[in-house]
């Protein structure tokens, strides 16, 4: 527990110093403070990642590794072994990307999913701590879908441990403060601009569903780079939850009176409407 507590510490306070003096330096929107409103709810988020879901996650996917592991893909995974290590690195990560691609679009499409992903797409103000935002179901099927292509086809993970750790940092800086020219490596790693955009209040989102690989958006059509400053509102349309422990119930109540008032299920006593969000 100490060192998941010192972990912690350490990974608050380099992603402070990588990520406050750039936000401060070349700041997405000038009036925004480093301790503005709901700060204190995304520092819960950033806690109960490092110091819970994130080590539940990992003890979650190395139990599924070996169940995701096919027979009949035996050959297929004995090929793939075969490859240089870079070659296996390329395709995991290019996989990764496209799974993730579609996850996170059913994500805003699909009711149930969507309940438990609006937790990320309520934060009305976006830099590198508000990036944890997310409910821990949330979290663990991303993962899981993102890691499904490694797993099927045998490719280890220790080999991608150092692009996992880049593209985690990568995907702090996605939601940062901060704008900056990237010329072609904000098209294919991603950039600010483009993960804003897809946080805009909207009634529904339809660009920039792939975080950390525009490319893909630019493949199924849904790529979009906003011209000029960010004035374009962040969050929901609808309210929403404030409080950590209640955006972590919100989604799980909301799933359970909606199976109990499928056809065929008596209603609950007493029980309420799940609360609508709009899907931003």
């Amino acid at each position: 527990m100490r060192q998941l507590l010192m972990g912690t510490a350490l990974s608050f306070g380099l992603l402070a110093l990588a990520f406050w003096p750039l936000e401060r330096s070349f700041p997405a929107r000038a009036g925004q403070r480093l301790r503005r409103p709901a700060w204190g709810v995304d520092l819960a988020f950033f806690l109960g990642q490092y110091l819970a879901w994130g080590p539940l996650v990992v003890l979650s996917l190395t139990g599924l590794q070996d169940l995701l592991r096919p027979s009949v893909l035996a050959e297929l995974r004995a090929a793939v072994s075969l490859q240089p290590v870079w070659l296996q690195v390329v395709e995991a990560v290019v996989l990764c990307d496209l799974c993730v691609y579609w996850w996170h679009r059913l994500c805003h499409q699909v009711e149930w999913l969507w309940r438990f992903h609006a937790v990320h797409h309520s934060a009305e103000h976006l830099d590198w701590l508000a990036a944890h935002r997310e409910h821990p179901l949330d979290g663990l099927t991303t993962q899981l879908v993102c890691n499904l292509p490694a797993f099927v086809l045998g490719i280890p993970l220790a080999p991608l441990a150092m692009v996992v750790a880049f593209r985690g940092m990568w995907g702090a800086f996605i939601h940062s403060n901060v704008r900056l020219p990237l010329g072609p490596l904000g098209f294919l790693l991603g950039a600010p601009e483009l993960h804003h955009w897809h946080h805009a209040r909207v009634e529904q989102t339809r660009h920039n569903f792939a975080n950390l690989a525009p490319y893909m958006d630019w493949l199924f059509g849904t790529y979009h780079r906003p011209e000029g400053e960010e004035r374009w509102a962040l969050g929901l349309t609808t309210p929403f939850p404030r409080g950590y422990l209640a955006q972590l119930v919100s989604p799980l109540r909301a799933l359970v009176l909606s199976v109990r008032e499928a056809p065929g299920v008596p209603p609950a006593v007493g029980g309420g409407q799940p609360q609508a969000a709009d899907r931003a």
